[in-house]
C-alpha cells in the first residue's frame, strides 16, 4: 500500500447508508422494515447487473425506482410511500465515521474521489447534504452507460488520474465491486461493516477492516 496516490470510495454501502431510508420510515412499515429494505437494495443490484448483461441501460435512479416498485409489491407496503422513500434515498445518512476520517485522508494529500453506480446528480447532492466536500472528483457509472463491476468502470480514475491501477486503493463494502476493483488491478479493500462471508469471485482482499476508520492504519 505503500504506493498509493488515489483513495477511491463506493458510495452505496460504503460511505452511505442504504437501509437509512427505510428506517426513517419505520414506525410506517412496521416489523418488516429492514427484510423490505435489504430486499429493495438486492434487486436494485440485480436489475444493474441483468441491464449490464442485457445492454439495456437506464440510470441509476430510475432501477432506485423500478426496484422499490417490486418491492413495495413484495411486501405489500402502501403504495402511497413510494414518494416519501425516494426522497429520502436522495438524502441517505452517512456511517458515523465517514465524515473525521475523511478530513484526516485529505490531510495526508491524497486524492480522493467516488466511483459510484450513482448518477452524478443523486452523488453530489448526497456529499454536499452530508457536508463532506472533500472528494477530488465524483466519477459516475454514467460516464461509459455500464454498471459496476464492468472493467470500463474502473478505468475512468486511472484514466483521469493517469495512474497505475495498483496506485489506486479502492474501497466497498460490497464483496461483488471488492472483487471487481480487485481483479481488475486495484488494491480493493473490503469494509466488512456487517460482519459476513466474502464471495468467491477469484479475488481476496489482502486488507478488511468494519469501518472507514481503520483505513487510516493502513495507508
Amino acid at each position: 500500500m505503500k504506493n498509493i496516490k488515489a483513495i477511491i470510495f463506493d458510495a452505496y454501502g460504503t460511505l452511505f447508508d442504504v437501509n437509512s431510508a427505510a428506517e426513517k420510515c419505520k414506525d410506517k412499515i412496521g416489523s418488516k422494515w429492514e427484510s423490505f429494505s435489504n430486499y429493495w437494495r438486492t434487486t436494485q443490484l440485480e436489475y444493474t447487473w441483468l441491464r449490464s448483461l442485457m445492454k439495456r441501460h437506464k440510470d441509476f435512479w430510475k432501477i432506485t425506482e423500478d426496484s422499490l416498485d417490486k418491492s413495495i409489491k413484495v411486501f405489500d407496503i402502501n403504495p402511497d410511500m413510494k414518494s416519501e422513500l425516494l426522497d429520502l434515498y436522495k438524502i441517505l445518512s452517512p456511517y458515523p465515521e465517514v465524515k473525521e476520517t475523511l478530513k484526516l485522508l485529505k490531510e495526508k494529500n491524497y486524492k480522493l474521489s467516488i466511483l459510484s453506480n450513482g448518477t452524478p446528480s443523486l452523488l453530489k447532492r448526497l456529499v454536499s447534504r452530508n457536508n463532506i466536500e472533500v472528494f477530488d472528483d465524483i466519477f459516475s457509472v454514467e460516464e461509459v452507460g455500464i454498471f459496476k463491476p464492468d472493467s470500463n468502470v474502473y478505468d475512468i480514475p486511472v484514466k483521469k488520474y493517469e495512474i497505475e491501477k495498483n496506485e489506486v486503493a479502492f474501497l466497498s463494502a460490497n464483496t461483488w465491486d471488492v472483487s471487481g476493483g480487485g481483479n481488475y488491478g486495484f488494491n480493493a479493500i473490503w469494509v466488512n461493516r456487517n460482519n459476513t462471508i466474502f464471495d468467491n469471485l477469484d479475488y481476496s482482499p489482502v486488507n478488511q477492516i468494519n469501518n472507514l476508520k481503520h483505513l487510516l492504519d493502513i495507508v
